[in-house]
């Protein structure tokens, strides 16, 4: 055999070896695919975030912790209530415009989820003011042509500081100090996302500066239309 047709067969090797190698790694890409941890997602009710395995229709899911009513103010100055989310899944959070630190990246994530389900109507994003005295409506609308949000799919809201303060705090358990009480005067930060399904009930909380969470999320939400 010359030397012409063994380097015709190298070749040969090696563009075999090189297309087995791209083919073994689209497939470990495709497996490690981000899917949700559970067949159906757990209830929660309390600051721990203990689940609860509860059958959907039953007496206990009937009567466990839901979101209750709200009148809340939006970019738009529509006025966003809890039927706004009627027949909808809702992730939400708690953030102000002038935000250095994490609300820059929460808001980037956000805008993940808002690409991800931009087709989807049953899928809607809520962002509660921290700071409602200053963030007005003409400020969140800036803020949200700035960050190019769709007021139609994600609606951030002001309103009376008492009753942000009270929903985030006693409702979606959004902080993570557990044990200490708080009042409306000590400022509520948190880097949380919560999933909220068409009960008005908590179904996940999320890291929403992490990537990986946020790629839960979008998985869980798709296992919670499922049902």
């Amino acid at each position: 055999m010359n030397w012409k047709m063994k380097l015709y067969k190298q070749s040969n090797i090696l563009v075999v070896f090189v297309s087995c190698l791209l083919l073994f790694n689209c497939e470990q890409k495709a497996t490690n695919a981000i899917d949700s941890r559970v067949a159906s997602l757990p209830y929660y009710k309390e600051a721990t975030f203990t689940p609860h395995w509860l059958e959907s229709g039953s007496k206990a899911q009937k009567e466990f912790h839901q979101i209750p009513a709200f009148k809340l103010t939006n970019q738009d100055g529509e006025t966003i209530t809890e039927a706004t989310f009627q027949d909808k899944i809702y992730i939400t959070d708690f953030f102000f415009t002038t935000c250095p630190g994490i609300c820059p990246k929460m808001t980037a994530n956000m805008g993940i989820l808002q690409q991800e389900f931009k087709n989807d109507a049953e899928i809607l994003l809520l962002s509660h003011s921290v700071t409602p005295e200053i963030d007005s409506v003409s400020v969140l609308k800036s803020y949200a042509e700035n960050k190019k949000i769709d007021s139609k799919k994600w609606h951030l809201v002001t309103g009376k500081r008492a009753d942000i303060y009270d929903l985030g705090r006693n409702y979606y358990f959004v902080e993570e100090d557990l044990g200490e009480n708080k009042t409306d005067d000590d400022f509520l930060h948190t880097e949380n996302f919560v999933l909220i399904d068409k009960n008005r009930q908590i179904r996940g909380i999320y890291n929403g500066l992490n990537k990986t969470a946020v790629q839960q999320l979008i998985a869980d939400i798709k296992t919670l239309q499922l049902e």
